[in-house]
């Protein structure tokens, strides 16, 4: 018996040794990669950048800074009229941005012993006035043309549309509140109101000169939907199929969004435009897929962000005229998470 004792005291001291060696390993490499990521934000930037300065006059393009050294992963402008010029970068780290010419919405994370995630609202001399905490990963955010209204979208659990299990929450703070979690709302599809506990909303965009009014996507039992939202009435309206991340153009005519034609397994998503007033559908001719929650640049054409496949961590914005056959061209190089401020 007492060998016994000995022989599982022993098993119990070796396993906790190399336990102990385990965790001082991670915590080694994960003071390491945090030194090297570190080194990496303080040298010098790969493109021409300046720092300090507020929000420029309107026109500018508001997106989150991906080229190498200083500024990494901060917000930046640079004037609409000069997309590949220096660029002002300012001092918040965000993973989605978008904003008006006043108020900027940054969604970040704050990293630590224990990561948290954040919505803050900054005006345009980069000062927070307002934050609060967010229930999962940063996915998508959005503005009214006032700065009135935000939306924000965040993972609770999975960590991209094309996984399957995904779980979204999306609320909109509004100047007296917040609209609660949309999944809250009265889903109707078909004229009959949708019942089932599997729901998710995502991809805000407002309706210019209509503070009533929204488009989101809906999805439930591997059905998706474009819907027109309501806050007074608290409803979302089903009104057109296979529309995700949808974004309506300035002169409230048209949805841009993102269609999924890779199937359930592999997702590959198109770029698509709906003409809200005929129901007309046009796929356009950018063959890569786009993960993204499109921009308009203006009212013929879009912009949006793709994964530079060549550096890890890095990313582009992408110009596409939304007439038929008009192919991508860069627009802002080491950049993403686009807002064009008018």
């Amino acid at each position: 018996m007492s060998g016994t004792l000995i022989g599982s005291k022993a098993r119990w001291g070796v396993l906790l040794a190399v336990t102990a060696l385990v965790l001082a390993a991670a915590g080694i490499y994960a003071v390491g990669a945090y030194q090297r990521f570190e080194e990496s934000r303080t040298a010098a930037s790969s493109v021409g950048v300046t720092a300090g300065h507020p929000l420029p006059a309107a026109p500018f393009v508001l997106f989150r800074n991906t080229a190498s050294g200083q500024g990494y992963g901060n917000a930046a402008t640079v004037p609409l009229s000069a997309p590949g010029g220096t660029r002002a970068v300012s001092e918040q780290e965000c993973d989605r941005v978008y904003g008006t010419a006043g108020t900027v919405v940054c969604l970040k994370t704050n990293r630590g012993l224990v990561t948290a995630f954040e919505a803050a609202i900054m005006n345009r001399d980069w000062q927070v006035q307002r934050s609060w905490p967010l229930p999962g990963i940063p996915s998508r955010t959005r503005v009214s043309a006032d700065g009135s209204m935000i939306a924000t979208t965040v993972f609770v659990t999975g960590h991209s549309y094309a996984a399957s299990g995904f779980s979204t929450a999306t609320e909109i703070s509004l100047p007296g509140g917040t609209s609660g979690n949309l999944e809250d709302f009265a889903l109707m599809v078909n004229g009959e109101r949708l019942v089932a506990t599997d729901r998710n909303i995502w991809g805000v965009t407002f309706a210019p000169g209509q503070s009533d009014v929204f488009y989101a996507t809906a999805a439930s039992s591997g059905r998706i939907w474009l819907v027109r939202g309501s806050l007074s009435a608290k409803t979302l309206t089903a009104i057109h199929d296979h529309v995700e991340c949808p974004s309506i153009s300035p002169d409230g005519t048209r949805i841009a969004y993102k269609k999924n034609d890779g199937g359930g397994l592999v997702a590959h998503w198109k770029v698509a435009v709906l003409d809200l007033a005929s129901g007309q559908e046009t796929v356009l001719a950018e063959k890569r897929s786009v993960d993204d929650q499109i921009e308009w640049l203006d009212d013929r054409n879009l912009l949006y962000g793709l994964a530079d496949e060549a550096v890890e961590g890095d990313s582009n914005i992408w110009q596409l005229g939304t007439a038929p056959g008009s192919q991508p061209s860069l627009f802002i190089a080491h950049a993403w998470s686009p807002s064009v401020v008018r």
